[in-house]
C-alpha cells in the first residue's frame, strides 16, 4: 500500500471513530466541539526498541499522537537493550494488567511466542508493528503494520546491482533481530552475490566505526555497503570519511536521521529505505480503537499486512524529508 493510501485509510478511520456510536466513548463534558471524545480504552505497546536508538523515539511519537487523537490511553514499554527475555516479561506484565488491546513488535517469534499467544488466549486483541511480518499470523495476531523486510532488502540489492557493485557488506547493528537478518538476505539476493554480514554494537558508535574500518582494510575490493539503520550508518559514514572513501564506495541505509539525509543530499550516500516508523506507532492505535468500537479492521492485503514501507529517499527528495525527521514524525 502506498503512503497516500495509508493516509487515506487513516483519515477514513478517524472519521469513523468520530461518527461512531458510544463504543466505549465518554462524552466531552466541556461541550467543546473541537475536542476529542475520550474513551475507556487502555492499550499497552511493547517493542524491542532500545533506549539508545533514536528510531524508536519517532515510533513512540506515533503512539503518543494517536492516543491523543483517538482519545485513548497508550502505555509504551521497551527493554533498555535488545533482550528477548526482558521483552517477554514486559508482555507478560502487560497481560496481567488486563489492557483492552496489546501492540507488539516481533523481532524473534520463537522467543516471544508463548507470551504473545498468552495474550490471545486471554482474549486480548493483539496487533503487531515493525517486526514480525512473516510470523504474526501464526501467533494469532490480528494484523501487522510495517514492511516486509526481505523484499525491502531485495530492492536495496537490486539498486546496488544497477550501480555495478561487485563486493558488498551488510552492517547489522542489532544481532538477533530476525527482521535485520532478512534485510541482509534480501540485499544479497537482489545484488546477485553473497556478501559478508558485519555485526556492530549500536550502543558503541566508536567501536562500530572501528569495526567498519577494519572490514574495509581487510578487503580492499569492497565497493558497496548497506547499513540497517542510522546507528550503523553514522559510524560507517565516519569510517568512510577517515578512509577517504566517501563517495567512492556505494553506500545506502535503512531508516532515516538528519545526518543520513544530509549525506544523501550531499551525494555521499545513494539512498535510504524509509519504513515510516511514526506510522507504525500511529496506525495500530487507530486500528485497535476502531476494532474495539465497531469490530472492523483494515487488513491491507490478503496477507493482513498494512505496508508503511519501503519508501526510497534519494538525493532528489532528501531535502524535503529532513524537516519532518527533525520534527520527529519521519
Amino acid at each position: 500500500m502506498r503512503l497516500w493510501a495509508v493516509a487515506a485509510v487513516l483519515v477514513l478511520l478517524a472519521a469513523a471513530c468520530a461518527s461512531d456510536g458510544d463504543g466505549g466513548q465518554q462524552s466531552d463534558e466541556d461541550g467543546d466541539g473541537g475536542a476529542v471524545s475520550q474513551t475507556d480504552f487502555r492499550f499497552v505497546a511493547v517493542t524491542h526498541g532500545q533506549a539508545s536508538d533514536p528510531f524508536w523515539s519517532v515510533a513512540a511519537n506515533g503512539f503518543d499522537d494517536a492516543a491523543a487523537d483517538m482519545g485513548v490511553e497508550v502505555e509504551y514499554r521497551a527493554p533498555q537493550t535488545f533482550d528477548m527475555v526482558q521483552m517477554s516479561e514486559l508482555i507478560d506484565a502487560a497481560i496481567a494488567s488486563e489492557p483492552d488491546g496489546l501492540i507488539v513488535s516481533i523481532p524473534d517469534a520463537d522467543a516471544l511466542r508463548t507470551s504473545i499467544q498468552s495474550a490471545v488466549d486471554a482474549g486480548i486483541p493483539v496487533i503487531s508493528m515493525n517486526s514480525g511480518s512473516d510470523d504474526f499470523a501464526d501467533l494469532g495476531v490480528l494484523v501487522h503494520v510495517g514492511q516486509t523486510e526481505f523484499e525491502a532488502g531485495l530492492i536495496a540489492g537490486q539498486r546496488f546491482a544497477e550501480e555495478g557493485v561487485q563486493t558488498a557488506i551488510c552492517i547489522n547493528q542489532e544481532v538477533g533481530n530476525v527482521a535485520l537478518d532478512q534485510r541482509c538476505e534480501g540485499f544479497f539476493e537482489g545484488l546477485g552475490q553473497q556478501g559478508k554480514v558485519v555485526p556492530v554494537d549500536l550502543n558503541n558508535p566508536q567501536a562500530a566505526t572501528e569495526t567498519v574500518t577494519g572490514a574495509l582494510q581487510g578487503n580492499e575490493e569492497i565497493d558497496g555497503i548497506l547499513t540497517l539503520g542510522p546507528t550503523g550508518a553514522e559510524p560507517t559514514l565516519q569510517a568512510l570519511q577517515q578512509a577517504g572513501s566517501l563517495g567512492d564506495i556505494s553506500f545506502a541505509t535503512f531508516d532515516l536521521s538528519s545526518t543520513v539525509l544530509q549525506a544523501i543530499e550531499d551525494g555521499d550516500m545513494l539512498f535510504a529505505i524509509d519504513q515510516a516508523q511514526y506510522l507504525q506507532g500511529y496506525l495500530p492505535v487507530v486500528f485497535m480503537t476502531q476494532y474495539l468500537q465497531t469490530g472492523a479492521l483494515p487488513l491491507g492485503s490478503v496477507e493482513r499486512i498494512v505496508l508503511t514501507g519501503p519508501q526510497i529517499v534519494t538525493q532528489d527528495t532528501a531535502s524535503d524529508v529532513i524537516q519532518y525527521t527533525d520534527e520527529g514524525v519521519r
